[in-house]
This record gives structure tokens, C-alpha cells and sequence, in this order.
């Protein structure tokens, strides 16, 4: 047998003991700052998610759309009132978050640009105003809970549901 010098073992055992620690601790690192940054992603998201509204709060809209609910499930008058305090609830909304025009249609033309899928709100607010302005419009019960659907998924899209 070759005699080994003691020091020579002791170096090898020395080295391949610290390996795995190090490696160990360049994972923990590698994690601690992987969930730093997720965390920062997050924060980031939400902070650009908020909408910045003037004159309402969210609670207020979250609020008046739990009546809403309430109305539009009482009768066929409950939906079409529904409807209509939708429709305004949406203006509030686009109002407090500054979009330009005179009337809902020409907010939500602006707002479309950036929302895209308030699109399809127009469906609702078309049937809003047959509500409004023509006297022997009759709804239907799914069409009346499809318009209050479609209000609701607005108001989600805006980020205040």
C-alpha cells in the first residue's frame, strides 16, 4: 500500500464537505431572491390594477351594485330599474376616472380604447336607453339579467368590482 500523506486526505475531505454547502447555500440565495422579486411583481401589478377615482370609492360602488343585485332579482319592473341604475353606476364610474364626453356613449367610446372589452357593454347600454326612450319596449327576463351580467363585467374590467 502507497502511503498518503495525512494533509492530502484532509484537503480532499476538507473540499468535498464545503461543496455541498455552498451549493446549498447559491439555492437558498437563488430562492430568497426569486421570491423577492415575485413579490415585487405582485406589488407592482396592483399598484398599476388600482383605479384612481375621483369622488367615489370602491366601497361605495361595490355598495350600490349589491342593490342593484338586489332590485334587478324582485320583478320585471325590479330588472328594468336594474338596469337603469347600471347604466348610471357605470357613468359615475368613467366619470370619477375622468373619461372625456358629455354622455356615457361618448365616455364609453373613450374608454374603449384602453378597456377593450367594455365592448361589450354596448349591448346593455343599447337596451337601456329602448328602456328609457321608447315607451312600449317590453324585456325579457334573460335579456334584462344578460344587460345586468354585462354591467357587472364592466365594472370588473375597470377595476372597481
Amino acid at each position: 500500500m502507497t502511503d498518503i500523506p495525512l494533509n492530502a486526505v484532509s484537503n480532499v475531505v476538507s473540499n468535498s464537505s464545503n461543496a455541498p454547502v455552498t451549493s446549498i447555500a447559491w439555492v437558498g440565495i437563488i430562492l430568497l431572491v426569486a421570491f423577492f422579486l415575485l413579490i415585487a411583481i405582485v406589488a407592482v401589478k396592483r399598484m398599476f390594477s388600482r383605479v384612481n377615482l375621483r369622488g367615489l370609492t370602491v366601497e361605495q360602488i361595490r355598495h350600490q351594485w349589491e342593490e342593484i343585485e338586489q332590485i334587478s332579482s324582485q320583478s320585471k319592473m325590479g330588472a328594468k330599474m336594474a338596469i337603469v341604475e347600471a347604466d348610471k353606476l357605470l357613468d359615475a364610474v368613467l366619470k370619477s376616472m375622468a373619461m372625456p364626453g358629455q354622455t356615457l356613449g361618448e365616455r364609453l367610446k373613450f374608454a374603449c380604447y384602453k378597456y377593450a372589452d367594455l365592448k361589450r357593454v354596448w349591448f346593455a347600454h343599447r337596451l337601456r336607453n329602448q328602456l328609457v326612450h321608447e315607451t312600449t319596449f317590453e324585456i325579457g327576463d334573460r335579456d334584462a339579467r344578460a344587460a345586468v351580467a354585462e354591467y357587472k363585467r364592466a365594472l370588473k374590467t375597470l377595476h372597481v368590482l
